[in-house]
């Protein structure tokens, strides 16, 4: 059996990536540090590598609670320590008096600068400051050509790990039954929204699954997927569990509170 028949087909390429990584580190005891992985993606490391006794590997992007990691993978006989995952942590003044700041709108600064998503790690906003995670390595590029977000001219000042603030998400766990697996009626089942709702969500590109905007209904939705709904929130399909004797399927699933 195909390692790629466990993966959708559009994410064969980074599980082709995921295997050579693999190779590098376990036949040619290399080290290996990633760019900043999705949770999706992290899982797919996970499912790869599994427990190797020729390598080792862990992640981080700042904190336990970090979305968005970086991997580093070497040899076994080697130590991991916190430096070896190039991080560079800011802090970003601007008038938040005056103005607000969304998510979107320090993504879309740092993307315009012509780097691509993967070299940025979380960004978190709190009621009196916006902090974000970077990789070492485009840390000064980003300080020296991101001015502005937005309306508000902005300076981008470097903190320490220490000062980073990480806030703790909290999931929940729970069961329930679906007559299929298609994105609408996991959708409407999980969220407790009406089919007749759900769908133009979908259609309208406010779904994505596994970080990619998903417009159809008629989608398979697998376990391991994550699903996000805009305005309502993430949640996770972690395991199918078979079917009742009314032939619906069991599945559990988590929602981020």
């Amino acid at each position: 059996m195909s390692i790629f028949q466990h993966f959708r087909e559009e994410e064969r390429p980074f599980v082709e990536q995921v295997l050579s990584w693999k190779e590098e580190v376990s036949v040619m005891h290399q080290e290996r540090r990633t760019d900043f992985l999705d949770p999706r993606e992290q899982d797919i490391v996970r499912l790869i590598i599994g427990n190797d006794d020729e390598l080792s590997y862990q992640f981080f992007g700042g904190a336990d609670d970090s979305e968005r990691k970086r991997a580093y993978l070497c040899p076994s006989y080697l130590v991991i320590e916190q430096s070896d995952f190039n991080l560079a942590y800011f802090s970003i003044n601007y008038p938040a008096k005056f103005i607000t700041l969304t998510h979107s709108d320090v993504l879309g600064s740092l993307m315009n600068i012509g780097l691509k998503r993967e070299k940025f790690g979380d960004i978190m906003i709190t009621q009196d400051d916006i902090q974000l995670v970077v990789a070492s390595e485009i840390a000064d590029f980003v300080k020296m050509n991101v001015e502005k977000i937005g309306k508000a001219s902005i300076d981008l000042v470097p903190i320490s790990l220490e000062q980073l603030k990480t806030p703790e998400e909290k999931w929940t766990e729970e069961g329930t039954t679906v007559s299929s697996m298609r994105l609408d009626v996991i959708l409407s089942e999980i969220y407790n929204l009406s089919r007749a709702k759900v769908k133009p969500y979908i259609e309208r590109g406010f779904v994505k699954v596994n970080w990619r905007v998903t417009d159809h209904v008629d989608f398979l939705v697998k376990e391991g997927d994550y699903i996000s709904v805009r305005g309502h929130g993430r949640s996770k399909v972690l395991e199918q569990l078979g079917r009742t004797k009314k032939d619906k399927i069991r599945i559990r699933y988590a929602r981020l509170l």
